[in-house]
């Protein structure tokens, strides 16, 4: 019996009948929704999922430049990868970082291999994929390695904390150069992820200030201090601004007590979808230097963003914000505990005049 199979198809999948057939019942012999595939690229971004969301600005030049192109994203945060099935510019496929995934990756022919982390792993399965092109990291005599000038511009950055704090480039604009090109303004892609349930309780007062109040622990210098969370929330309320808390299981505890000092609103923590879709209904975030941050960007929030330990410049916000430092500025770059202590320096009144300078432009 001869059946022909179209390999190259976008919709084929080989373990199961695919969508067209289930749907419609067309076979690929006469299928009139045939979409052949002409490159396969695979992006390996593991890390955090605040880092994986500002990089899928990549998303938008890489369908720009390759419209037929299969796009694989490997990482450990699959929540936060936009899909086509979302937006034109999203991915064909995402797999979580594990055994699976990387049997997968090794074992299919990629046109190219785009790595934007050092995790040495990540370096690992770049170095074992079969390839035409690679951009960005791998991996030599153990340690990360920069796979051409571009990335070893990248490279240095991240070894050299006076390099670091001379660099002029935002994120984008270098994951951009990594990959050949130049950073027009493209921005994220993320899913508003309209399908989860909102929570009972969203303050009716508008504009609505979410305030996120913590961070991962890996810097807890970014923190700012409790008692200047209350006193915003305070002067929010008194300015007739809507006032939500954010946060996760760490800070639940902390925005409790805010709350009930300060009559915020504070409706718990949720998981990662329906924070995405609970950071969708206010207006503007106050944050640190965080998952909440990106996420801010990518629904095109405005924004007052906390920055201490890391470089300013490092951080694109569209034209839809500002960044508070400490005055004079904190010299620590990438540490864990600031022995200045150096985020009291922020008071809460400089926060609160530039919420409303924000809020003025909305």
């Amino acid at each position: 019996m001869t059946y022909i199979v179209h390999r190259n198809c976008r919709h084929f999948r080989g373990d199961i009948p695919c969508k067209p057939h289930k749907r419609d019942g067309v076979i690929c012999e006469n299928c009139l929704q045939f979409d052949p595939i002409d490159a396969r690229i695979c992006i390996i971004k593991l890390a955090a999922a605040g880092d994986v969301i500002r990089t899928t600005p990549l998303l938008r030049k890489l369908r720009s430049e390759f419209p037929h192109a299969w796009i694989t994203w490997v990482t450990e945060t699959p929540d936060v990868i936009p899909t086509r099935a979302f937006d034109p510019n999203g991915v064909d496929e995402v797999l979580r970082w594990g055994y699976d995934a990387g049997l997968i990756v090794e074992e299919t022919p990629w046109d190219w291999v785009i790595l934007l982390d050092k995790d040495r792993p990540a370096c690992v399965l770049s170095n074992r994929a079969d390839a035409k092109k690679w951009s960005g990291f791998g991996l030599s005599e153990g340690r990360p390695i920069a796979l051409d000038e571009a990335a070893h511009i990248k490279f240095l950055t991240g070894i050299d904390d006076k390099l670091n704090r001379a660099n002029t480039l935002s994120y984008p604009q270098e994951i951009f150069r990594m990959c050949g090109y130049e950073w027009k303004g493209e921005e994220y892609v993320l899913d508003p992820c309209l399908d989860q349930p909102l929570p009972e309780g969203l303050p009716e007062h508008r504009p609505l200030i979410g305030l996120n109040t913590g961070c991962a622990p890996r810097w807890k210098t970014r923190l700012w201090p409790e008692h200047y969370w209350t006193e915003l929330s305070l002067e929010l309320k008194r300015a007739d601004f809507g006032v939500l808390l954010l946060g996760g299981p760490i800070e639940h505890e902390k925005n409790l007590r805010i709350a009930a000092a300060s009559g915020a609103t504070y409706l718990g923590h949720f998981p990662l979808k329906q924070f995405v879709r609970l950071v969708g209904q206010i207006d503007l975030m106050v944050t640190a230097v965080t998952m909440a941050m990106h996420v801010a960007i990518g629904l095109q929030k405005r924004l007052v963003l906390f920055n201490n330990i890391f470089n300013a410049r490092e951080f694109e916000l569209y034209k839809r914000g500002e960044i508070l430092e400490p005055d004079p500025p904190c010299t620590c770059t990438f540490v864990a505990e600031c022995p200045l202590h150096c985020m009291e320096r922020i008071k809460a009144e400089r926060v609160l005049d530039a919420v409303k300078r924000q809020a003025a432009r909305l």
